[in-house]
């Protein structure tokens, strides 16, 4: 008769998880699979990538169920903070390939021009870069700030909540804000 995983506690499925019990995994993957994968989903707004970051972070589990402290946290905690940073890894991972693509395919696109229209292009790019410095300069300092540190130095919210002594909240609402700040003036311009 086989065993019932159903009624373990989640120590004990980490437990047997760590010494390599595949059905226990099963169980834990059963209860949390869908918490792991609605973190990853709503931090990457991709369901490939989301899906992929809940199998990294399952994979993880099997190779790490020893690390886990009880004394920490819970465990529905642990696992979505696993999820959240393997997240945030994934979405640095990607933003950095496609960055350095796009700095590719311009420079590709400046060399193809004649030489005439690589001035065009240099003035217009530089024009675009005056544009979005003003849209961004037109934020209240504290969205600014927040902006500058989650995108340009790659801090998370958390990262940024320490530096700046306020609520992961705050952090959160003031980049929200920003961004929706900058969409308008994006919006506003394409308009004109």
């Amino acid at each position: 008769m086989a065993m019932d995983y159903t009624h373990f506690t989640d120590e004990i499925l980490l437990n047997l998880i760590a010494s390599s019990d595949e059905n226990a995994l099963s169980e834990f993957y059963d209860r949390y699979s869908r918490l792991v994968y609605s973190v990853a989903l709503n931090t990457l707004s991709d369901i490939e990538r989301a899906e992929e970051v809940t199998q990294d972070v399952f994979e993880r589990v099997w190779e790490k169920a020893q690390s886990y402290n009880s004394g920490q946290g819970r465990v529905a905690t642990w696992l979505a903070s696993i999820a959240r940073h393997r997240s945030i890894d994934l979405y640095r991972q990607t933003r950095s390939r496609h960055e350095n693509m796009h700095i590719t395919w311009q420079e590709a696109e400046a060399n193809d021009l004649p030489d005439g229209q690589n001035v065009e292009w240099e003035v217009d790019l530089h024009q675009r870069q005056q544009r979005i410095r003003w849209m961004v300069a037109q934020l209240p300092a504290e969205q600014k700030l927040a902006l500058g540190m989650a995108f340009f130095q790659g801090l998370t919210h958390t990262e940024i909540a320490g530096a700046l002594n306020e609520p992961v909240g705050t952090v959160k609402t003031r980049i929200r804000l920003g961004m929706q700040k900058l969409r308008t003036l994006l919006q506003d311009e394409q308009l004109t």
